[in-house]
């Protein structure tokens, strides 16, 4: 079955709504479809807008799940049928008014236009009290050819009546001159300056001949008949020249003033988009009727000083919307396309139309707005750039600050004892020795522990932690995780059979034991659990899909709401620490350990007083692997 896609052609009025649902309620009959809106936008039509209503349309469209596009054209009916027949329409939605509405031409209204050009499109025109409010009335800013061949028959019929009309009654020649003026300003305001002429001329004539002594005949005796006459014809066609550039001005006006209501358009369109500089190339498709749209930055587009002096072609193509084919994506054929420049070295190519050169204005505004967006994405860039420099010399900085003192701490401790041991002179007891070389140890221990930190919140901070996800139980990580610590110092409460989650065995170990390690330290003497929830079935969302939990509870004296945030900060640590305990990393890894996972880690205060951390990982839906098949790849996860 053909896919059923419907065109609803919007003028601007209030009757769009009433277009738009009908078009819903027809695909709501079909299995598959799309709805398309598309504003026509002419200079004629943009006056009587709403851009209210325009852009309540537009959300009603994207509500209904369709797509909103504007077209700017001089005249509605081609530009609708030219559009429908791009997007492979198979129906058409228009509406139709009760009254003269905007969309009209020297070929009739925009209904039955549409109607006879549509060929294998259907089309439905659907008439409602509200099609064309909103619009207003439209002063025709062109004359037009119908008004223009109107203005000529007046011209020819005026003077002869008012002839007529002189012959009823005794005249001077002043009073012929003024009646006929009277006619030749109203063929002015008509059919604009030539008409007006031709009207003159024959008024003149007629004046002359009927009006003027001697009668009967076209010579002059009077000079003062003359300068009536001559005087007739120059306010005749000053008044028309008025009227045509008036004309002419007013036209102008209202392309300006659609190719701004385009241009606000585009702009508004472009903030509502991730990628401004992308919806603005593809708001171009319709505005300029272009199969492509692409901006390349080069030395050897065309119109370039290089491409003048023949240099080579060394374009990079920046941003792209639409089909554009393999020789124009490369920036190798250019026939046929429109080319603007943005800047000495940028231009903006429309492939697939030449755009002519009324719409040259609204291109060389396009193409402003293109830049701005280059501009900001450079700008946006560069901030990021700082903004990652800032935080690298921030780390930087804090790493240094550990190294010059909580590095150093445990490196005193095993220089001490090894230099103790070193000494021949000494002769040490085998207890003593024996804390000698435990001290070695634990010196070590915290010393691989703060490098480890460091390495992994550098990755961190580098977007480098590429994590391997498998399914894995809470039971295989937990108990690896709390060795090291004194026995009974956590207590582990973990339902059997808790299903599996999606998670790198060796990450996941990392963060569970950098909170333990966080809870004995802040909370020493405490009682500190690790559980899940006691039935075995999950009941926490993340991001709105099932998830497993594993809570750390402790009953500490808390952290106050205020510091929560800064706690999973780098380098923060309370106050009442001392600065030998570490560098404040453990819950900074654990929360990008997490986030690289997929998972969340959060802080809840522990009825009675103390510190519950929430680890959240997706449920997974693979096979659960065993502690020994499950990789348990370790800080070197980080890569």
């Amino acid at each position: 079955m053909t896919r059923e896609r419907i065109v609803i052609g919007l003028s601007g009025g209030g009757e769009g709504e009433v277009l738009i649902r009908r078009g819903s309620r027809i695909l709501d009959g079909t299995d598959r479809g799309e709805l398309l809106a598309v504003h026509i936008r002419s200079s004629e039509g943009v006056a009587g807008e709403s851009p209210q209503a325009l852009e309540a349309q537009r959300r009603l469209v994207v509500e209904l799940g369709g797509s909103y596009h504007t077209v700017a054209a001089p005249d509605p009916a081609d530009a609708l049928l030219e559009f429908a027949a791009h997007v492979g329409a198979t129906r058409i939605v228009i509406g139709q008014s009760g009254r003269r509405m905007p969309w009209l031409s020297a070929g009739g209204g925009v209904e039955p236009r549409v109607v006879q050009g549509a060929g294998d499109i259907d089309v439905q025109v659907v008439a409602h009290p509200r099609a064309g409010r909103g619009t207003g009335r439209t002063r025709r800013g062109d004359l037009g050819r119908l008004r223009v061949a109107l203005g000529f028959a007046l011209a020819a019929a005026v003077p002869v009546l008012m002839q007529l009309l002189l012959a009823v009654f005794e005249h001077s020649v002043a009073t012929a001159v003024l009646l006929q003026l009277a006619g030749a300003v109203a063929v002015a305001l008509v059919g604009g300056l030539w008409p007006a002429v031709a009207g003159a001329l024959w008024s003149s004539l007629l004046v002359n001949f009927f009006s003027t002594p001697p009668l009967g005949d076209l010579a002059i005796h009077d000079p003062q008949d003359l300068l009536s006459l001559g005087v007739f014809v120059g306010v005749s066609v000053a008044v028309a020249g008025v009227v045509d550039r008036s004309a002419r001005r007013s036209k102008e006006a209202a392309r300006s003033r659609a190719e701004a209501a385009t241009l606000g358009e585009l702009a508004r369109g472009a903030t509502r988009s991730d990628d401004p500089l992308g919806s603005l190339l593809e708001q171009a498709l319709d505005v300029f009727g272009a199969r492509a749209a692409a901006v390349f930055s080069g030395t050897g587009m065309p119109g370039t000083a290089a491409d003048a002096d023949g240099a080579d072609h060394h374009l990079r193509l920046i941003a792209s919307a639409g089909d554009l084919t393999d020789r124009e994506r490369a920036g190798l054929d250019f026939e046929g396309q429109t080319v603007e420049p943005i800047d000495g070295v940028m231009r903006l190519v429309l492939a697939g139309r030449r755009v002519p050169a009324a719409e040259s204005s609204l291109l060389g505004a396009f193409a402003a707005h293109v830049m701005a967006q280059l501009e900001r994405q450079q700008l946006a860039a560069s901030r990021l750039e700082v903004l990652r420099l800032a935080e690298g010399n921030t780390m930087r900085t804090a790493i240094l600050r550990a190294v010059s003192h909580d590095l150093r701490t445990p490196l005193a401790g095993i220089k001490l004892a090894v230099g103790g041991l070193l000494q021949k002179e000494v002769d040490y007891k085998p207890g003593e020795q024996q804390d000698l070389l435990e001290t070695i140890d634990e010196c070590a221990d915290r010393l691989d522990l703060l490098v480890g930190n460091l390495l992994d919140m550098s990755r961190i901070t580098a977007d480098s932690v590429r994590p391997s996800l498998v399914p894995v139980r809470w039971i295989d990580v937990v108990p690896p995780a709390l060795q090291g610590l004194q026995a009974g110092a956590v207590r582990v409460e973990l339902p059997p059979n808790l299903p599996a989650v999606d998670a790198d065995p060796g990450l996941l170990e990392r963060v569970i034991a950098n909170i333990v390690e966080n809870a004995v330290k802040y909370a020493p003497g405490s009682d500190i659990t690790v559980a899940c929830v006691s039935d075995g079935l999950s009941t926490a969302l993340l991001d709105g899909h099932p998830a497993g939990e594993l809570r750390i509870i402790d009953h500490g004296s808390g952290v106050p709401a205020r510091d929560v945030i800064a706690m999973f900060r780098p380098f923060q640590r309370l106050d009442d620490i001392p600065q030998s305990t570490g560098v404040g990393l453990g819950l900074a890894v654990a929360k990008g350990f997490m986030s690289a996972m997929g998972g969340s880690l959060t802080a809840e205060e522990t009825p009675g007083g103390g510190l519950t951390m929430v680890i959240r990982l997706p449920l997974s839906t693979g096979p659960v692997h065993g502690p020994r098949d499950a990789a348990r790849p370790s800080s070197g996860a980080a890569q």
